[in-house]
């Protein structure tokens, strides 16, 4: 369950930073934008799942549920930490530095921490981290080795999906992992360096948030990629059939966000099988999670009362059927065994009866999403003066539009017209005009985009739900964080309370 204390906070990925290295990274800049979030009297940081990403780039379709993000390792902290020289990075390509370029960053960014690693490997870096790392093997390895090898086998098999492989090597065969294990000792071993150097660099991160007097609020996604080390690994707990291919896929039906539903293709769980074990896997998961940051945002919650599934091979998600989540059983073992709840219920979409009794059985904080209050009549549970203490309150997500650009773009000329009258305003500043309505708000909490921060239409724009390509590359540049911004949002924050 959330604090009563009111609070407020901004949306931001690590991968937004400003860095020379072609995706914002956990060394100065993280820092320095912790600095930013304290000078402006924000309590919260919210970020993105901050798992390895795969397909597409997104946060959301990671190759593990465990592992953490390579590309978000800090070139200049390795050297500093005597695992690179400065010299190493004056070679670097020239990034752009308004957004991700994916496919170059990863190329360059894997070759430098297998450069790392070799160094490692001949003796390079202190004895201190010679045993950080001994004791991080032993600590993680319930997942860590699994992955490593998952990892390396990828890369042995130029990134095929793992149903694709070997028969013996897709039903991890005794032998044949016994003999991938001896064949790639090294590749296995540098991912899970990688690892070690990610954990590593995310607890200074996570060391200094705490100094600043601020929490994080991190992301689980409901569902795992299919093509994931959780997968592979964990076949019994997944709707697979005999040849571990899925049977019936993820997504939602037709919504606001798409009228054709969105087709996510994750492969859906076997929750009898997690019931019987305890939910051991999930609470794992969630362990890992808080581990990392401090409270998580439960990514489709209404999955867990009952979830859509879509034969696979289905076009779209339109055709699909509400099967039974877990429910209250498996909130009731979460309580028990992590001594609370500390998360927000993503309660967006299609939201029935069932689902609200759910969250409030349990206490769980939904979310308020102020760019769709304004389609609908006065009593739209959105609109501000319908928001109750328990809730989180966002001017928009990381699947929204900007609000500015969604205003110029998105809404219609009545939702327009209904904002305006709302606010008392003429629609110029209706980024910040949303802001203050969110620090007004009666909910405990209030979590705004970066993006609205600094007032910037469509083209800073994170996600686009439906769109396989092209996400999740935006960044702003160095010194937009001004300590005029700063201070502006400071005087937007304490009248509220927060």
């Amino acid at each position: 369950m959330m604090p009563t204390a009111r609070a407020s906070g901004i949306l931001l990925h690590p991968t937004s930073f400003p860095s020379p290295f072609g995706i914002g990274d956990l060394g100065p800049e993280a820092l320095r934008w912790v600095d930013f979030l304290a000078a402006a009297g924000q309590k919260l940081w919210q970020i993105l799942p901050l798992g390895q990403t795969g397909y597409g780039d997104s946060p959301y379709q990671s190759f593990s549920a465990f592992a953490g993000n390579a590309y978000l390792i800090s070139p200049e902290l390795l050297a500093k930490d005597g695992l690179l020289d400065e010299a190493d990075l004056e070679d670097a390509p020239a990034f752009p530095d308004d957004r991700v370029d994916f496919g170059p960053l990863i190329q360059w960014k894997l070759e430098l921490l297998d450069e790392v690693h070799r160094r490692f490997q001949a003796g390079e870096g202190s004895d201190a981290v010679r045993k950080e790392y001994k004791s991080f093997r032993k600590a993680q390895a319930q997942w860590l080795d699994d992955y490593a090898l998952f990892m390396a086998l990828k890369d042995e098999h130029r990134g095929a999906v793992w149903n694709t492989w070997e028969p013996d090597l897709a039903a991890r065969a005794p032998k044949a992992l016994q003999a991938a294990r001896e064949r790639l000792a090294v590749p296995v071993d540098s991912q899970r360096f990688r690892q070690f150097l990610f954990f590593r660099q995310w607890a200074r991160v996570t060391e200094y948030v705490h100094q600043r007097g601020i929490q994080t609020l991190g992301d689980i996604p409901i569902f795992v990629s299919y093509d994931s080390t959780d997968v592979w690994a964990h076949p019994e707990l997944f709707l697979l059939d005999k040849k571990g291919r899925s049977t019936h896929v993820a997504g939602v039906p037709p919504d606001y966000f798409s009228p054709t539903g969105q087709l996510w293709g994750n492969p859906l769980y076997r929750w009898e099988v997690l019931e019987k074990t305890g939910y051991r896997w999930w609470l794992a998961r969630f362990r890992a999670a808080l581990h990392l940051v401090d409270r998580v945002r439960l990514d489709h919650f209404r999955g867990f009362q009952a979830y859509w599934t879509v034969p696979a091979g289905a076009t779209t998600a339109e055709k699909g059927k509400w099967r039974s989540g877990p429910g209250a059983s498996f909130f009731k073992v979460l309580e028990k065994e992590l001594g609370g709840l500390p998360i927000i219920a993503e309660d967006l979409g299609l939201i029935t009866p069932p689902v609200d009794r759910l969250r409030t059985r349990f206490g769980l904080p939904g979310m308020r999403i102020l760019q769709f209050a304004f389609g609908g009549k006065s009593d739209h549970k959105y609109l501000p003066h319908n928001h109750e203490t328990n809730c989180v309150v966002y001017t928009g997500t990381h699947d929204n539009d900007t609000t500015r650009g969604w205003y110029e773009h998105g809404a219609t000329p009545a939702e327009k017209d209904r904002l305006r009258r709302y606010v008392g305003r003429d629609g110029s500043g209706v980024a910040w005009d949303l802001m203050r309505l969110a620090f007004a708000s009666v909910a405990d909490t209030a979590v705004v985009p970066l993006q609205d921060v600094l007032d910037l239409g469509s083209e800073a724009r994170m996600n686009q739900p439906g769109r396989a390509m092209g996400n999740w590359g935006w960044r702003f540049r160095s010194g937009a964080l001004s300590a005029d911004l700063a201070r502006h949002l400071r005087d937007l924050t304490e009248p509220y309370g927060r």
